[in-house]
């Protein structure tokens, strides 16, 4: 697997914990797995376990050569990560950007990184049956494989999977950034990497992956629309039959409610004694008056459009009025971060405000509150809203991609509901769906049926992994064939 971001050495998002979640459950269930990811700064003093690995490379990139060298650690689940060594690439404070701006060289930084991982999926003694490789900074990987094979005597190539987490982030940019790939100019046209002029990475990995995945059945769907598609639907569409969506997966060592260092009380489904100890906690960590009656609202998120968080603020502005409290934790786009803090000012003793990201806060809020929020404009997969079923913190969603595919609408179905969900991206809408969840909250019975329900519901890895394993086996791959009863 090939991925930007790695949980727990690097993280802007849901790509790391799906990418180790996923790893790790195959390898659980007796394939061999082995990870590429960039080694950013301070990974090596937080983790001091990594060790040198004997390897080197100094690969063109344009008119220049670029050396790098790479790091190795083994995960508990026997999965051997490769962290690229590059520093003058990845040796910066933050993964993508900084100050709200994405690094300039960030086509020439992930360039470099798909030609180390091709180098080292064709000479490593270790061969890989497949390269799975995970959104834009990756998907010239397949394009790159698929030219060595056909000119430069590479026999036997991995076959290729190429994972859309957000077809949203395509990493489009000037058509100059193509001749750093070193690959022919006949390349670059409409069945590649062209795209009205400019240079896309991510449509080169439609066109070239031997299948596509995305996140969920129901984004794989939405991505082939007009409406949802990012102007790559025709591509989708083209490449139907390779197109498949598995929901993500839950890794429940690092999320659960009973063995978890991080919250101050443990609880289960049958003993939410510890719930409600988390949520007054919380309360009083934050500022909040400590009320177990009044429902607590959270979201974790980035602060984008996406997630709808001015559609959220605009709606929080009303629903404050009422005897509720929201907690928030994230960040991202600047005048978002502005917004949200100011509806903290405005509301002290209802609303507490936390910029940036927090792992250990993120477990407690989880635990803590009632009701966690995801108003999403459109959601590929969403990994908060199955943390929250199993932490008992009913999802309050709108049913878009993943959301739709994991939450039950418990006015649809009252004896399997886990959640509130909303169609519409209105105020109106958005604005039932809280008050709905207000009156759940009233109805202890009903409310207690519900978290019972939430908390039961399995999206563990290895249903998902034993899906991925089904999708590589279809690739032809002989000892992964024989490897899919395992994961079965």
């Amino acid at each position: 697997m090939a991925t930007s971001e790695l949980f727990p050495y690097s993280k802007t998002g849901g790509l790391a914990d799906m990418v180790a979640g996923l790893a790790g459950a195959l390898a659980q269930s007796g394939h061999e797995v082995r990870v590429v990811t960039p080694l950013y700064r301070g990974v090596r003093e937080r983790f001091p376990e990594l060790k040198p690995f004997d390897w080197h490379c100094e690969l063109p990139m344009g008119s220049k050569r670029v050396a790098a060298g790479v790091w190795t650690t083994t995960s508990a689940d026997g999965v051997l990560t490769y962290f690229v060594d590059a520093s003058a690439y990845f040796g910066r404070p933050h993964l993508y950007q900084e100050d709200g701006h994405s690094y300039a060289d960030n086509p020439e930084r992930f360039i470099f990184f798909s030609k180390c991982v091709t180098h080292l999926a064709r000479y490593l003694p270790w061969r890989p049956d497949v390269v799975h490789l995970h959104d834009w900074q990756v998907a010239m990987v397949p394009l790159l494989i698929r030219h060595q094979a056909t000119h430069d005597h590479w026999v036997s190539p991995p076959r290729t999977c190429l994972t859309i987490h957000n077809l949203a982030y395509q990493g489009t940019c000037q058509r100059e950034h193509f001749q750093l790939t070193n690959l022919p100019l006949e390349y670059f046209n409409a069945d590649g990497p062209e795209f009205y002029g400019s240079f896309n990475p991510l449509k080169a990995g439609l066109h070239y992956a031997d299948c596509l995945t995305t996140v969920s059945p129901s984004y794989a769907k939405e991505i082939t629309t007009p409406e949802m598609g990012a102007g790559l639907d025709s591509v989708l569409r083209q490449r139907g039959t390779a197109l498949s969506g598995i929901l993500n997966g839950v890794d429940y060592a690092e999320w659960n409610t009973t063995r978890n260092p991080h919250l101050p009380h443990a609880y289960s489904a049958d003993n939410l004694a510890g719930k409600a100890k988390n949520k007054a906690e919380l309360q009083a960590a934050l500022g909040l008056p400590v009320k177990p009656d009044v429902p607590l609202f959270a979201s974790i998120t980035r602060l984008a459009e996406q997630k709808g968080m001015t559609l959220l603020h605009d709606v929080l502005q009303t629903e404050l009025e009422k005897p509720i409290q929201f907690v928030l934790l994230g960040e991202g786009d600047p005048g978002i971060e502005g917004l949200c803090t100011q509806l903290a000012q405005q509301h002290r003793d209802r609303v507490a405000v936390r910029i940036g990201y927090d792992n250990a806060l993120a477990h407690r809020i989880e635990a803590g509150a009632d009701f966690f929020l995801m108003p999403s404009k459109y959601e590929p997969c969403g990994l908060n809203q199955l943390y929250s079923l199993r932490y008992g913190t009913i999802p309050v969603v709108r049913a878009t991609g993943g959301l739709k595919d994991s939450v039950v609408d418990i006015a649809q179905k009252p004896k399997t509901g886990t959640g509130v969900k909303f169609t519409d991206y209105t105020m109106a809408n958005l604005a039932k769906a809280i008050q709905r969840a207000q009156s759940l909250y009233a109805d202890k019975a009903k409310m207690a049926a519900t978290v019972h329900r939430a908390m039961k519901a399995d999206f563990s890895w290895q249903t998902s992994a034993g899906k991925y394993a089904k999708r590589f086996a279809a690739l032809g791959a002989d000892q992964i064939l024989a490897a899919t009863a395992v994961a079965n």
